[in-house]
């Protein structure tokens, strides 16, 4: 253009200073992995310290009693307060001829004070008897889990026995004439191998046939998708 049609006339810029001075600040190039500089990319993992990596190196450290624990949240289902009356009226069937005969013999040969001590001592078996079964019952315990059944029991050494389910052969259910009168029944669960073999004694009869029948479809059920 030029100044007869009324135009200014052209004019460069006054000066050619920094960048920044004419023009907004060009931004930086990206980071790594396409990432504004300064910043970690999404896909690195955090930073941890010291302690944590060490936390994640140690093994978690569980309690001695933790190891008969069911896990999972669960609670031991208990067997039948009639267990140990069932133990004491059959030491005590045993205790009657037992006691009366053996007193018999020993007092033709020595006397009554002897008769009297082995009558005492038989009392002393039967009572102690009793005592082992209540606190056996309190220590029996099993849960059905989703893969197996544990059961656990023993007062002097504890045990914990984990059957699973595609490893039973068949399930039992037996009641002698005096669990029977008591209304309770004896479920024994059969392995391949003698050792994994588990018995939950003293149930009533109407939980035993229930667990049972469970007991034998989930071992089916398992057994087919093997």
């Amino acid at each position: 253009m030029n100044a007869s049609h009324g135009e200014p006339p052209y004019e460069p810029a006054a000066g050619h200073g920094p960048q920044g001075a004419a023009h907004p600040p060009a931004p930086a190039g990206p980071g790594p992995g396409g990432q504004p500089p300064g910043q970690v990319p999404a896909h690195y993992p955090p930073q941890q310290t010291p302690q944590q990596q060490a936390q994640q190196q140690t093994p978690p450290v569980y309690r001695a009693d933790q190891a008969f624990a069911p896990g999972g949240g669960l609670q031991w289902a208990p067997i039948s307060k009639r267990h140990a009356w069932h133990r004491l009226l059959n030491a005590a069937l045993w205790a009657i001829p037992v006691g009366g005969v053996g007193a018999f013999i020993v007092w033709r040969n020595g006397g009554t004070v002897p008769a009297a001590m082995w009558i005492a001592a038989v009392v002393v078996v039967v009572a102690l008897t009793w005592l082992v079964a209540e606190l056996d019952r309190r220590r029996y315990g099993y849960v059905e889990r989703a893969d197996d059944l544990i059961v656990t029991h023993g007062v002097f050494v504890k045990r914990l026995i984990v059957v699973p389910y595609g490893r039973m052969q068949f399930v039992d259910v037996t009641a002698g004439l005096l669990e029977r009168w008591m209304g309770i029944a004896t479920v024994r669960l059969h392995t391949a191998a003698a050792a994994t073999d588990a018995t939950i004694p003293s149930l009533p009869t109407a939980e035993a046939a229930l667990l049972r029948d469970r007991l034998a479809q989930k071992g089916e059920e398992r057994s087919m998708g093997l």
